[in-house]
């Protein structure tokens, strides 16, 4: 399985053994997880990089957590939805399972950017027949206490609940 995300699948700020991906590999040890994830990494970014890790990796699932840096920068949505749609094809054509894993922006970016943005996901979901986790945060989203100093990344003690959060969508698409 391959984890292509931004900070919050590459557990910024934290040890990497505290991170969900690395949480959920010692949950799943018949299974072997790549953590290709990059702090700051937009979704244009992770598309240029893909290519090459689904040709060296050969991953059987494809996770894919980007958007939060390109939401951040206010990126229009249609580039954030084309990128996006690119990595679900470049994983699809190299055989892949696929989860999308959903990001929410906060409300101060406007009420309808932030309805675009988020809807992206679903629709890219639906569209394309994967899986999808809307809001990989959900489970922390409302209490500060979950996120470090900086207010966007979550701590080492957050991580276990989102593991839990993601781990229900991405067991089916683990069976051979």
């Amino acid at each position: 399985m391959l984890v292509f995300g931004d900070s919050l699948s590459a557990a910024y700020g934290l040890r990497k053994e505290d991170g969900w991906v690395y949480l959920l590999q010692q949950q799943l040890p018949e299974h072997i997880f790549i953590n290709a994830s990059i702090s700051g990494e937009t979704s244009g970014n992770g598309l240029a990089r893909l290519p090459a890790h689904l040709k060296e990796q050969k991953p059987d699932v494809l996770v894919i957590e980007l958007g939060a840096n390109d939401g951040l920068r206010g990126f229009p949505v249609e580039t954030l939805r084309n990128n996006l749609q690119a990595m679900i094809d470049l994983g699809k054509q190299a055989g892949c399972r696929i989860l999308l894993l959903g990001m929410q922006i906060p409300p101060n970016y406007g009420p309808r950017y932030a309805k675009q943005f988020s809807d992206t996901y679903t629709q890219l979901a639906e569209e394309n027949a994967v899986a999808l986790v809307p809001f990989m945060l959900q489970a922390i989203a409302s209490d500060p206490a979950h996120f470090q100093a900086d207010h966007v990344h979550p701590t080492a003690a957050a991580q276990p609940q989102i593991l839990a959060t993601v781990k229900p969508a991405l067991e089916p698409l683990l069976a051979p």
